[in-house]
Parts: structure tokens; sequence; C-alpha cells
């Protein structure tokens, strides 16, 4: 594993995604499902470990197979499980996972022991000598006391001067009847952020803005400093506040989106932990686009094959994809 200068340390759940192999189906339509490792913060930390970055996993699993399975899924691509912690009273949490014939995701989650991570249980040695802290976690602030340790650890990374980034990861069914709190906690999220990554949809439902760079400006004034919007087949926009850009998609056929976005995410950051100084990254926007470019091409890698953690390619992958020209 690299020196811990390139250290990215992620935050939030590790659970597993049952994905159903009936394409074009619901989930109560489906009858075949896929037990795969999942949790976008945990993707995001087998990502850069997989293009051989140093990463750490802080969450719970529950004391059950299906947290040793877990467990032993990050082991094998490298990162660092000392702070993934085994819960004897809550089972590891599920998720299940179809995609319908409109080409949309459909989602049943039934969340267990992520929703319990304490601040007492954070390593705190881990956390002030990581460079980067990321907190991506889809279910984080739905509350329990892992939500209040998302939060805490924060505003510790903020005061230690780490590069903070943050991915709302909006989940519809996670937050029906509740969407003003998500925009809430969001929002509490993005002032403390270097860098946000959000989708379209994420980005009207936080800022309440139609338009594209009304959006992101609003982001900015809550204090993000490096945006990025995921726009689908049309690319990434991205901002610095002071210039703005979108850096096309790579085209492919997709087979399985599921954990583009977390690699995009974990791209980014595996290329950000190797910059000397994270924090003037803000000020480099030719760097800022090249990385985005990067980003988008393991996004789209990832598209092409079944699962979350287990289609993230590696570096040698990634440098001898073919990108074809239209």
């Amino acid at each position: 594993m690299p020196d811990n200068v390139n250290n990215v340390l992620c935050i939030g759940e590790l659970l597993i995604d049952f994905i159903c192999s009936d394409i074009g189906v619901s989930i109560q339509e489906g009858v075949n499902f896929t037990k795969k490792a999942g949790g976008a913060p945990a993707n995001v930390t087998a990502c850069i470990s997989k293009l051989g970055g140093s990463s750490c996993f802080a969450g719970k699993v529950g004391d059950d197979p299906f947290g040793t399975f877990l467990k032993k899924t990050l082991d094998d691509v490298n990162v660092d499980t000392s702070m993934l912690l085994f819960d004897k009273a809550h089972s590891t949490t599920f998720a299940f996972v179809s995609l319908k014939a409109n080409g949309e995701r459909d989602f049943v989650f039934d969340r267990g022991a992520d929703a319990f991570l304490t601040f007492d249980e954070l390593d705190m040695t881990k956390i002030k000598s990581s460079k980067i802290i990321h907190f991506g976690s889809a279910t984080a602030l739905l509350g329990g006391p892992t939500m209040d340790t998302y939060i805490k650890a924060m505003k510790i990374a903020k005061q230690e001067g780490k590069f903070i980034s943050f991915d709302p990861n909006y989940r519809v069914d996670l937050w029906k009847g509740n969407l003003d709190a998500f925009i809430y906690e969001a929002t509490k999220c993005i002032k403390y952020a270097d860098f946000v990554k959000v989708s379209d949809d994420e980005l009207r439902i936080i800022t309440k803005k139609e338009s594209l760079e009304d959006g992101v400006n609003t982001l900015h004034i809550l204090g993000a400093k490096i945006v990025a919007v995921t726009l689908g087949e049309n690319g990434t926009f991205i901002s610095n506040r002071k210039e703005t850009a979108t850096i096309p998609s790579i085209k492919i056929k997709s087979i399985d989106s599921t954990g583009a976005g977390d690699a995009f995410v974990g791209s980014v950051l595996y290329k950000i932990s190797l910059l000397s100084q994270p924090k003037k990254l803000v000020y480099d926007f030719n760097k800022i686009k090249e990385i985005t470019y990067f980003a988008n091409k393991v996004g789209a890698i990832v598209c092409t094959k079944l699962g979350a953690i287990s289609s993230l390619p590696n570096i040698k992958e990634v440098d001898e994809y073919q990108v074809v020209s239209e």
C-alpha cells in the first residue's frame, strides 16, 4: 500500500447489494438476485485502492456472514479496514437493486449496522493522518448514532485543515416524505466541503434552481469550493466559481450504472491524493479538467460491467482503455 501521505479516509456504509439479474423489471417482479458488496463510501475506497492509491474505510457491518464477506471484499482490494467494526446487536445492511425497463434503478433498503457507528469508536489518529476525508454516504444523514458521528467528524476534518469531499448520494426511497430534512442535512455538509459531487437531479433538489449555472453558484455560496455535476451521457459540468466547463462523457454501451458515480468520486480523490497540496487544486482549473476527464473514463468503464466494487478497473486498464471517437 502506498505511503499514508496519500491516504483517503471514507466514512459511511458498507452493505450488501442484491442486484436483480432479470433485466427490465422492478424489484417486485424480479426473481434472480446476485449478491455484491456495495455502499457508496466503500465503493469509493475500493476505487482508490484498485487504482493504486491508499484508502481507509470507517463504518459498521453486522457480526454475521455478510459482514465477514464485506470485510474480505475490501481486504482483497487492499483497503485499510482497521476502522471497520462488527456490530453484534444489528445485522448487516441490505440494498436490493434492479434495472427497470425505462432504464431507471429500483431500490429497496433494509438498514442495519451502518446506522450505529458512534463517534467514540472512530480512530482519531487515522482522521488526523489522512490527507483527504470523504463523506459520501447514502444513509448516514438518515439519523441514528452514525449521523452524529458523521457531522462531528466533518467538523474535526475542517479544523484539521483536511481536504473534504462530499457526495449527498440522494436516494428517493430513503427520503420519501422527508425531503426537507435531506436538503437541510446536505446543506450543512456542503459548507465544509472542498469538493462536492452531485447529479443534475440532486443539484435541483438541494438548490431548488432549474438552471445548472444558478444551482452550482448556490452550492458555491453555501461553501463548496469545487463542484462537479454529473450529467450522464452529457458529461460532467465543473466549476471552481471563477471558471466553468463541461467535460464530455465517454461513449460506451452501458450494462449496469450501479457504482459509476462512486467510481467517478473515487477517481477524482485518487488523483487529488497524489497532489502535494490538495487544497490548492481550486486555483488550477486545467488540473480540475484533467482530473474530471480521467474520472469520466473510469465511470464509463464501470458501466460496462455488472456490480459496483467488482467492476472497478485498475490503473493499467484505465490507461489502456481505448476511447472510441464518434
